[in-house]
């Protein structure tokens, strides 16, 4: 009576090993960040467990802190196209150029909480999106978070829009990001993260905004002393495949990546929120760190969000009303919970 399950199994395992013939030895992950981090943490996590799980069939190596795109972060959504990188952990603002819907999250002021994202991300937005960049040739497997954006400096406390006139920002090189900070005053600068870092040395360049997260692993507060937490925009994350990589793969190891990649992301995202929402963070911040925080309240935030309607409305039809009419509607009715 076993005989025939047997078989299957026997036939299952052939199957796999036909495939694996044609596997390369390795596939190469681009992360933008380092090691250091939630998302590089979770880029190891999903290398061992995918190694583990198809018993040595795919092996990955995780290229850290952009090397495969040698710091021209915008292109690493082109290498994935192309199957130079068969997997990414890839920040939805450095896709943004080739799927301009991803701008959504770059709008100014959408989101305030994470109880918004999570409604857009497991809605109708989020599937059209996952769609839309599956069309572009890389195949999604689930969210993952780098957090809000904020804004830190070597000059001054922010806030007002006024406290951001003549500051010299970086930013990346994003023309929605740039229009957000010249409508408020500053001076943006677009440049890859890697000459950002020697540019704070160097004080050529005041502030950088991003999330918080990452002022400890790359030591931010060893060259800003202020930083001012007021949710401009989400950066989140996504784990994807190369459609041209995944295409080789045969239907159970592509089954075994989907699950250990969403079971991953769920806890990179979980690891992500508890290290920035937790007051331990900020305390750390101001009392090891010696940071001036300032943290803007609604009211405050409110006049950001007048000054930079005109880009909210610029990029909302660029990106498509219908698409942002519905995260609005998603990210509307839990804005008004608390963080």
């Amino acid at each position: 009576m076993r005989l025939p399950s047997i078989a299957l199994l026997l036939v299952a395992g052939v199957g796999n090993a036909a495939y694996a013939a044609d596997y390369k030895p390795e596939f190469k992950m681009s992360v933008v960040a380092n090691e250091d981090t939630a998302w590089g943490r979770a880029a190891n996590r999903f290398a061992n467990a995918v190694r583990f799980r198809t018993q040595g069939r795919i092996s990955i190596k995780n290229h850290f802190e952009g090397r495969l795109f040698t710091g021209e972060q915008t292109t690493e959504f082109d290498l994935m196209q192309k199957g130079v990188a068969d997997f990414a952990i890839g920040s939805t603002v450095n896709w943004s150029p080739q799927v301009k819907e991803l701008n959504l999250f770059l709008l100014p002021f959408l989101f305030s909480n994470h109880a918004a994202l999570d409604a857009v991300e497991a809605g109708e937005t989020g599937q059209r999106l996952f769609k839309l960049v599956e069309q572009k040739g890389v195949v999604p497997i689930a969210w993952g978070e780098n957090g809000f954006r904020e804004v830190t400096n070597s000059k001054r406390a922010i806030r007002r829009p006024e406290d951001l006139h003549g500051l010299k920002i970086r930013v990346p090189p994003i023309p929605i990001v740039t229009e957000i900070f010249e409508v408020l005053g500053a001076k943006p600068v677009p440049m890859n993260w890697d000459r950002a870092l020697v540019a704070f040395q160097q004080q050529t360049v005041d502030g950088q905004e991003n999330p918080v997260g990452l002022i400890i692993p790359y030591k931010l507060w060893a060259v800003h002393n202020h930083v001012t937490l007021w949710h401009y925009a989400i950066d989140p994350l996504i784990l994807a495949v190369s459609a041209k990589t995944w295409a080789t793969l045969s239907p159970e190891d592509q089954r075994i990546l989907r699950e250990a990649g969403e079971e991953i992301m769920a806890e990179q995202k979980k690891e992500a929120r508890e290290g920035v929402t937790d007051a331990t963070l900020v305390d750390s911040l101001q009392k090891i760190y010696q940071m001036e925080v300032t943290r803007l309240s609604p009211p405050d935030i409110e006049v950001f969000r007048e000054k930079t309607k005109t880009v909210y409305d610029k990029w909302a039809r660029n990106i498509g009303v219908e698409i942002v009419r519905s995260a609005e509607k998603l990210a509307e009715k839990e804005n008004r919970k608390p963080n």
